[in-house]
């Protein structure tokens, strides 16, 4: 996936920046980087490869030598960046994040349409899409314009900070605002980024998410709209249920609450006699938290995370490597597992891999039942918009292997995502015996729109039921008042 961070300030930018970069570490393990603008209009920019150490300690010796009062900086899972480019709208700095689709489509244009030679480097072979984004930025009359122009032509997302040369700082959020970008200030410094979370410790105060396709400049002082925000938004759900930090607000939209909230539903909707409520580290723990809280059940951590050196298990794309570090992080204890009727809480089930191998750990250490609610609904469908899977084929899926067994490569999905489809129960029925699991239930997608207090037609949630509200206006029925037009109440 990736995040990033941008500050402009009248005295030197660096430490804020170094930091606030620093707390988006949890979206990104391949490489970081910063760019300041120096008194003299140049830019220093750094990048160091993180998949063998975290950025904060890459970063450390270089900070000395940055100087400026505004810069970027950016955790990539894609090509190596912040990017310095020299163009005809002069030389700006710029970071990107999400994922585009038409990315070869767009390359190719740009090379009918322009009269001169564009060239390209290419990472692993392939052009980096932050490079492409630059290009297409500079096709225009105006950075402003070419960064709109960028929001047209994209397919996907794609959220940018750029500065340019004169110190100008602008912040552009992908159209349909699928990863959000929220602004801070203190005195004589703002800020923008993805995890709010960044915010208290730096001492800005939150002064509000940019709207979806919106193009501000930040100053010292204050904001600017410069492209008014659009009135649809399809912003990632799965942002509260897994990839965002639990300090974070979203939408003004907490994720640890919210996950409490999942884990409440959860505990209502499919209720099971057990000893204690668990979660699988990290997300889970904060989803069993509110499973136990509303199921009026002992909370236990029968699993601890060893967080010092292991990266998330769904950054490498080495599939051995992902297994080999899911089952190196996670450490029982035997004593709160043993002759125990555990029922456990996960984010989600993606390939099961893992899941199965943690039951059986757990059947080998003594536990009795292992019953299983996952916070979200069985995803069906793969992410074609942030690029926060690093899965290569939609058979990576558990859903997708059991629905192609029974009815082959093209069959009608439709059945798999409603819960009260006996296709439905057939499906989590097969996962549940794949996993040797006692029980095993899913979130409901009303219930999810529900505990992230957002309207339902804001909210992406094609992984789990196809539907792209950005494209086709599908919408569902308000989980508050079960109108047709979703309603604004705030869930407490």
């Amino acid at each position: 996936m990736g995040g990033f961070c941008g500050v402009a300030a009248k005295e030197d930018c660096v430490c804020d920046l170094f930091f606030g970069t620093d707390y988006h570490s949890h979206l990104g393990t391949h490489r970081g980087g910063m760019a300041v603008l120096k008194a003299d209009g140049a830019f220093h920019r750094s990048i160091h490869n993180i998949q063998n150490a975290p950025f904060r300690s890459k970063f450390e010796h270089d900070l000395a030598q940055f100087s400026g009062a505004v810069g970027i900086g950016v955790i990539s899972d894609t090509d190596p960046q912040p990017l310095v480019m020299c163009s005809k709208l002069g030389t700006f700095a710029i970071v990107t994040v999400g994922l585009i689709a038409n990315i070869e489509e767009i390359k190719n244009e740009l090379f009918e349409k322009n009269d001169m030679q564009l060239q390209f480097s290419t990472t692993s072979g392939m052009v980096g899409p932050t490079e492409v984004v630059s290009a297409l930025i500079a096709t225009q009359r105006s950075i402003v314009e070419g960064l709109k122009y960028v929001q047209e032509k994209v397919v996907g997302s794609c959220s940018i900070l750029m500065v340019d040369d004169r110190g100008r700082f602008y912040a552009s959020r992908d159209r349909w605002g699928r990863t959000p970008i929220i602004l801070g200030k203190k005195d004589g410094a703002m800020i923008a980024l993805q995890e709010s979370c960044a915010l208290p410790n730096l001492g800005y105060e939150y002064v509000r998410d940019l709207g979806p396709g919106e193009i501000a400049e930040l100053t010292p002082e204050a904001d600017i709209t410069l492209v008014e925000p659009r009135k649809k938004m399809a912003i990632c759900s799965f942002l509260w249920v897994y990839y965002g930090y639990p300090a974070s607000s979203y939408e003004g939209r907490n994720v640890e609450m919210t996950r409490y909230r999942c884990g409440s539903a959860l505990a209502k909707r499919t209720p099971t006699d057990a000893d204690a409520a668990c979660g699988i580290p990290d997300s889970g723990t904060s989803h069993a938290l509110g499973y136990a809280h509303e199921a009026g059940m002992k909370f236990a951590r029968p699993f601890v995370k060893y967080t010092p050196t292991w990266a998330r298990s769904f950054m490498p794309q080495d599939q051995r490597q992902r297994e080999h570090v899911a089952s190196m992080k996670l450490i029982p204890i035997p004593g709160l597992i043993k002759g125990r009727r555990l029922v456990f809480c996960d984010d989600s089930i993606v390939r099961g891999t893992q899941l199965g191998k943690q039951a059986a750990k757990l059947y080998s250490l003594g536990c009795s039942e292992t019953h299983m609610r996952i916070a979200c609904p069985p995803l069906v469908y793969p992410c074609k918009f942030i690029n926060f899977s690093r899965s290569k084929s939609v058979y990576d899926l558990i859903t997708r292997r059991y629905i192609r067994g029974h009815e082959g490569e093209h069959a009608d999905l439709t059945p798999y995502t409603d819960p009260d489809s006996p296709q439905y129960k057939d499906m989590v029925e097969f996962i549940r015996e794949k996993l040797n699991l006692t029980t095993l239930a899913f979130q409901r997608i009303d219930d999810l729109v529900k505990a992230i207090g957002l309207p339902a037609e804001q909210l992406c949630t094609y992984c789990w039921t196809g539907k792209d509200h950005s494209v086709t206006g599908d919408c569902y029925h308000c989980p508050c008042t079960g109108d047709a037009c979703p309603c604004d109440k705030e869930i407490q």
